[in-house]
């Protein structure tokens, strides 16, 4: 009996989502306050959205779970707002509560390989069983940082981790530190997985709408891959 009491107790079952989302957000030194603001209540403005919220109660389990962050330089990724299963409009406006309330922490220029790292590690470490995981980058700029993007992305692809993209066209829009346009750069270097996308807002303005119709278009990618759910059981 006394060595059962010393038994090491078994781990928490990981709970069961439709989707693992890892939103990171741009936070460089291209992105001003403005459009810092900009950004979160585009994402804040999605997140609550009916669309959103209908794609989510129309998977399996009708969860998701997802965190936000932040990124700049190859040292500088900020967990913003930490794990939330999102099933409802209560639970989606909490999420958002917490991204508009949070100080701007990240600084630094455009490490989008270190943004991967850090979500990558986010996904494994997280308490959650997802029949996806996904990334999802926003930038108005190129990678220029270490690790290299396009290594962090095979990483992530090798975990079966989907990363998709949102280019954004800002005033102080950064194009000219790659050797090709910003989405053609994405498309190369940082996207990956099953059914990896670019999608582009041309601006701040449009971010909101843009983003929108990605989050609507991968969150309810799920209802049409029934395969995934039977890997899970098995």
């Amino acid at each position: 009996m006394a060595a059962l009491a010393g038994a090491a107790a078994p781990a928490a079952a990981a709970e069961p989502v439709d989707l693992e989302l890892v939103l990171a957000g741009d936070a460089s030194g291209s992105i001003d306050n403005t459009e810092m603001r900009m950004q979160r209540q585009g994402y804040a403005a999605a997140i609550i959205d009916p669309e959103v919220l209908t794609a989510i109660a129309y998977g399996e389990i009708g969860a998701i779970a997802v965190a936000y962050i932040e990124w700049a330089g190859s040292f500088s990724q900020d967990l913003v707002v930490d794990w939330t299963v999102i099933r409802d409009r209560g639970s989606a406006e909490a999420f958002a509560a917490k991204l508009l309330a949070a100080p701007r922490r990240a600084e630094g220029y455009n490490s989008i390989g270190g943004a991967i790292r850090f979500a990558r590690r986010l996904l494994a470490e997280n308490g959650y069983e997802g029949l996806r995981r996904v990334i999802d980058i926003s930038a108005d700029g190129p990678d220029i940082g270490a690790p290299r993007a396009a290594v962090a992305r095979d990483e992530a692809v090798a975990d079966g981790i989907t990363i998709n993209g949102l280019v954004i066209r800002s005033e102080f829009s950064t194009d000219f530190l790659s050797p090709m346009p910003l989405p053609e750069h994405f498309a190369a270097q940082v996207i990956g997985g099953a059914g990896a996308f670019v999608t582009i807002a041309p601006s701040m303005d449009s971010f909101r709408d843009v983003l929108l119709a990605k989050l609507v278009r991968e969150i309810s990618g799920l209802a049409l891959r029934p395969q995934l759910a039977q890997r899970r059981r098995d």
